[in-house]
């Protein structure tokens, strides 16, 4: 099995965040790997990763990246492969990585996800192969189909929550 989609981080401790893009390839069944590579401490086994990324299969590379947040930018610079950058609450509410990553020059590009937003990167990231899969559409369809269910049955719940007040 061979990864189509990267994940990456510039330090574990923002695995925490970064599983949840890991679980949703999990549940969809694309294969994925995962890293933790650093623009400032290991810019070298940065610059190999991004290079080599399209001719090892990568499809879509998620990047995520606290504070100045370089990571994603970096790899996009070195890549012609769609780069996600996910802004990590580090510091400053994550406000400082949500700003460098999507603050990119023209030419380079990095779509950027909310803060901590990991599974939207991943979503996206299934939607962009998806394009070329239709398997992947199907269960993307389904995977959405199964948020709008979820809305229903609240709904089904909350009818049952009785307030005196309360007309519905």
């Amino acid at each position: 099995m061979k990864p189509v989609v990267s994940i990456i981080m510039g330090s574990t401790s923002d695995l925490k965040v970064m599983e949840k893009a890991a679980a949703f390839f999990n549940e969809m069944e694309i294969p994925f790997e995962m890293n933790a590579l650093s623009a400032h401490r290991t810019p070298e086994e940065v610059e190999k990763f991004a290079k080599s990324a399209a001719t090892r299969g990568l499809k879509v590379i998620i990047a995520g990246a606290g504070m100045a947040a370089h990571l994603p930018g970096v790899i996009a610079a070195m890549t012609t492969l769609p780069v996600i950058g996910v802004p990590i609450n580090a510091s400053l509410d994550g406000m400082d990585a949500l700003l460098a990553i999507v603050q990119m020059p023209p030419g380079i590009p990095v779509a950027t996800v909310g803060i901590n937003g990991a599974l939207n990167a991943a979503i996206l990231s299934a939607q962009m192969i998806a394009t070329g899969d239709e398997n992947m559409a199907k269960k993307i369809t389904d995977y959405k189909e199964s948020l709008k269910q979820k809305i229903v049955k609240a709904n089904e719940e909350l009818s049952q929550v009785k307030y005196k007040f309360k007309t519905n």
